[in-house]
């Protein structure tokens, strides 16, 4: 089964030749690997490009665990490259699996790292670089910094549930629901039943990203990070911050507790940079500010959170919450918890103001409005803004889009989704 991801495809092909190195990134298993080596690949031979002009080095391979010293990637690469003057294409797996060596030329000097190799390698006239990599690190200030401006980020997100529902087809709610349980990780979706469902998606927890993170980051606490996991998992889309977590930490483990603020926060910034959540800050809409703390984390994958709590905690209107924020980062917003003063001077929360550009959207998300005490309290944040900017509530019980006589537009879960 192949599901076109048109979006990332294109920015692919709009960045063909551009000089820069693509920097494709995301959660491991993903699929970017897939977009690039078939998507774009089959995209290019249907270009004319000769399937010998593409070369293919998998660093998490043992084929190809030589290329991992930056410097015999690069000498083998610009040896091939050089040995034809018609565009050649190199793709380049988990990029970040590339070890610092030492310069051989420079005694002391700075290691040699793969930033360095692909440099390098940019400046080959008739060659076009992509590269995959599963490290938030790998995001644009590390890439305006490490790549001298000369790289173009592309990040990738689990199944959308547009393209979830393209996939499995059928009626869009019963769709929704399943999506809701075990989420939009490409591989899931092909397997046979619930059980396989569930049992891929724990392996993935177990056996690629903790241990991933554990191995990468020198995790000296496993225990720590798999119940800062779970931690996490439980309150999504609850207003938390590092003081309250390792206050709770150290409460349920008494003495063995323990947890400095400090090493709360290197393993919260591994679970980000592993993709495996996303922070939300929260913005003060009249005073123009950021506020520091409390924060919201959201999974990157509502499945694989399902999964990991033994689909003991499935709320609906939590996961549906989880979500609208991760459809809204696929389409290329950036995404914060709203804040508003009301006229009384007490502060009322926005689920979401997502920004792009010069585009900014007001969303307050309800699995459900049954009552008119209900839908007066997701109205009220919205009726306190003075901006021009457009107002919505996204539920999974309106029957079609409205719009009230406060200006704010109502609209189906499902039509937010599929369009």
């Amino acid at each position: 089964m192949i599901v076109a991801r048109d979006g990332y495809l294109k920015q692919l092909i709009d960045h063909r030749g551009d000089g820069q190195v693509k920097v494709i990134t995301g959660i491991r298993r993903c699929g970017k690997s897939f977009l690039l080596h078939t998507l774009f690949r089959e995209w290019l031979i249907g270009q004319g490009v000769p399937s010998e002009a593409i070369l293919v080095i998998e660093l998490d391979s043992i084929r190809d665990l030589r290329f991992r010293d930056p410097l015999v990637l690069a000498n083998f690469v610009r040896g091939w490259a050089s040995a034809s003057s018609d565009p050649r294409y190199l793709f380049v797996d988990e990029i970040q699996l590339s070890e610092r060596v030492p310069n051989p030329y420079v005694k002391g000097g700075e290691p040699i790292t793969f930033y360095d190799a692909l440099n390098d390698l940019r400046s080959i006239p008739n060659l076009d670089v992509y590269v995959t990599g599963s490290s938030s690190k790998l995001l644009a200030s590390e890439i305006a910094t490490n790549f001298r401006g000369r790289g173009d980020p592309i990040r990738v997100h689990p199944f959308s549930f547009r393209e979830f529902h393209a996939a499995v087809g059928g009626e869009p709610k019963e769709a929704l629901t399943r999506y809701l349980r075990f989420g939009g990780m490409p591989q899931c979706v092909t397997q046979r039943d619930d059980a396989e469902r569930l049992r891929y998606l724990r392996d993935l927890v177990e056996t690629v990203y903790l241990r991933d993170i554990l191995e990468r980051r020198d995790i000296r606490r496993p225990e720590v990070m798999a119940r800062l996991f779970d931690i996490l998992c439980s309150a999504i889309g609850s207003l938390t911050n590092p003081k309250r977590l390792t206050d709770a930490f150290n409460s349920a483990w008494g003495r063995e507790g323990n947890l400095s603020r400090n090493t709360l926060v290197s393993y919260l910034d591994a679970l980000r940079d592993a993709f495996l959540f996303t922070e939300a800050a929260r913005y003060d809409v009249r005073g123009k500010r950021y506020l520091a703390f409390p924060v919201k984390y959201y999974c990157e994958d509502v499945g694989l959170r399902n999964a990991r709590l033994g689909f003991r905690q499935t709320e609906e209107p939590h996961l549906l919450e989880n979500i609208v924020h991760n459809e809204l980062l696929i389409r290329g917003y950036a995404v914060d918890v709203g804040v508003v003063e009301s006229t009384e001077g007490k502060r009322c929360e926005i689920d979401f103001i997502a920004s792009r550009g010069t585009e900014r959207l007001y969303i307050q998300t309800a699995f459900a409005m049954p009552t008119d005490a209900k839908r007066a309290a997701e109205r009220r944040p919205l009726r306190f803004l003075d901006d021009v900017f457009p107002r919505i509530i996204l539920s999974n019980d309106l029957p079609a889009p409205e719009r009230d006589p406060d200006g704010i537009l109502h609209l189906p879960i499902l039509d937010f989704l599929l369009h």
